[in-house]
C-alpha cells in the first residue's frame, strides 16, 4: 500500500482527539490506522501556540476550574453536618462518599490530611469504637425484640440481663446516637373521678392493688379496637400479684360470653384453688344472670367499681393503655382477624413473658411468678 497523504483538517482532527478528548495516542493510532509516529509529529505541528489556540486553552482551563468547583460545592452541601465532627467522623464521610467524589477532593473541603485518612482506613474502629458498635448492636436487638417500645431504661435493664457491664448514661448516649427511642402512640385523656357507687356489688377491691400473692385478685375490663373492617372488642383478665394476663378473648360485640370466654381461659390456665375476688366495672356484661352464675360456680367473689370512675380499675386501664401506645395505634388493621393475630402476639409473646415492669422489679409478669415461685419452695 502506497503513502497515504492526510489533508491537515485530518490531521488537526486526530490530534484533537489526543490533547482535548483524552484518548491515548495508542488508542488514536489503533482507531485511525496511523502510525503512533505520524500521531506525534501532526501533534508536534498542528500544537503550536497560535491565537485561536490561546483560546481553545483557557476553554479547556475553565472547565476544569468549573468541574473542580461543582465538585468541592456537591461535597460541601453533602458535608455540612460533618465539620464541627472529629477527624474521624469526616474520614467516615470521605470513605462513604468515594464512589461519588475523589478523596483528594474531599479532603481538602473537609481540611483533612490524606495521609491522615488513609492511615485511619487501615485502622478506622479504636478498641473504644468497637465496643460502643457491639453494644449498640445489642441495644438494637433488644428494642426491636420489645415491639420499638422500650426506652433507655429498660434497654440498661435488659443489658444487664445479658451479662452486659454498662451504666444508664451511656445506653442513653448509644441510643440516642443510633436513633433508638420508645416508639409509642398518642395519650388518652384522663377519665373522672367520681361515680356512684354499684347496688349490686360491692367495691371490695377498693383500689387495694398490691397483692402478696398469685391468684388472689383479678381484674377484668372491655376495650374496643378499630379495623378497616368495623370495631373488634377485648376483654382481659389480670392478675393483680404479677400484672399477667391471664385469661383473654376478642369477638366483633361486646356479649356477656366475650367476657366468660376471658374468665373460662383464666379458670383453665390457673386453676385457683381458693376463692379469687374478682373486680369489673358496672358494665351490664358484668351484672348479667350469666355472670354471676358462673362467679358462683367457680368460687370466684365479685366487687364492682363506681360508675364512670376508671381509677377504681387502674390496672386493667393501664394495660390497654400501654396495648394501644406500644401497638394498636401504631398500626392499621385490615380485619378483625388480623386485629387479633397481634394482639395474641402483645399479649402471649411480648407482655407476658418479656415486658419489663418496675413494679416487678423490672422482670416480666412471667419471669416474676417464676422468681417467687423458686423463692417461696426455697424457703
Amino acid at each position: 500500500m502506497g503513502k497515504v497523504n492526510f489533508s491537515d483538517d485530518f490531521k488537526r482532527d486526530a490530534v484533537a482527539q489526543i490533547t482535548e478528548r483524552g484518548y491515548p495516542v495508542a488508542e488514536v493510532s489503533k482507531r485511525l490506522g496511523v502510525s503512533p509516529y505520524s500521531l506525534y509529529a501532526w501533534k508536534k505541528n498542528f500544537s503550536q501556540p497560535s491565537g485561536g489556540d490561546d483560546k481553545d486553552a483557557e476553554i479547556r482551563r475553565l472547565k476544569r476550574e468549573l468541574t473542580r468547583v461543582t465538585e468541592e460545592r456537591d461535597i460541601l452541601k453533602k458535608a455540612n453536618r460533618v465539620f464541627r465532627q472529629g477527624c474521624k467522623v469526616r474520614y467516615a464521610f470521605v470513605v462513604e462518599h468515594r464512589p461519588l467524589f475523589s478523596v483528594r477532593a474531599m479532603c481538602r473541603c473537609l481540611r483533612i490530611q490524606p495521609s491522615g485518612f488513609y492511615a485511619w482506613l487501615k485502622n478506622p474502629l479504636s478498641k473504644r469504637a468497637k465496643e460502643d458498635a457491639r453494644q449498640t448492636e445489642l441495644l438494637r436487638k433488644a428494642w426491636k425484640e420489645s415491639g420499638r417500645v422500650y426506652g433507655y431504661r429498660k434497654l440498661h435493664d435488659d443489658l444487664l440481663d445479658q451479662g452486659e457491664t454498662i451504666c444508664p448514661n451511656r445506653v442513653a448516649r448509644l441510643a440516642s446516637l443510633a436513633g433508638i427511642k420508645a416508639q409509642v402512640g398518642y395519650k388518652r385523656r384522663p377519665g373522672g373521678h367520681g361515680g356512684k357507687p354499684s347496688l349490686v356489688v360491692d367495691n371490695t377491691l377498693d383500689r387495694q392493688f398490691d397483692v402478696d400473692a398469685p391468684d388472689r385478685v383479678w381484674v377484668t375490663d372491655i376495650t374496643y379496637i378499630r379495623t378497616l373492617e368495623g370495631f373488634a372488642y377485648l376483654a382481659v383478665i389480670i392478675d393483680l400479684y404479677s400484672r399477667r394476663v391471664v385469661g383473654w378473648s376478642m369477638q366483633s360485640r361486646q356479649t356477656t360470653d366475650m367476657v366468660l370466654q376471658a374468665l373460662l381461659m383464666a379458670v383453665w390456665r390457673r386453676k385457683p384453688r381458693n376463692k379469687v375476688l374478682i373486680h369489673s366495672d358496672q358494665g351490664s356484661q358484668f351484672t348479667s344472670m350469666d355472670w354471676t352464675s358462673f362467679l358462683r360456680a367457680h368460687n370466684l367473689q365479685h366487687s364492682m367499681s363506681r360508675r364512670g370512675n376508671c381509677h377504681n380499675n387502674a390496672v386493667a386501664e393501664s394495660f390497654f393503655n400501654l396495648l394501644k401506645r406500644e401497638r394498636i395505634r401504631r398500626r392499621t388493621y385490615k380485619t378483625r382477624a388480623e386485629a387479633r393475630q397481634d394482639v395474641f402476639d402483645y399479649i402471649e409473646m411480648f407482655y407476658n413473658p418479656k415486658r419489663k415492669h418496675v413494679r416487678n422489679g423490672m422482670l416480666s409478669p412471667v419471669e416474676f411468678e417464676r422468681q417467687q415461685e423458686m423463692r417461696t419452695e426455697g424457703v
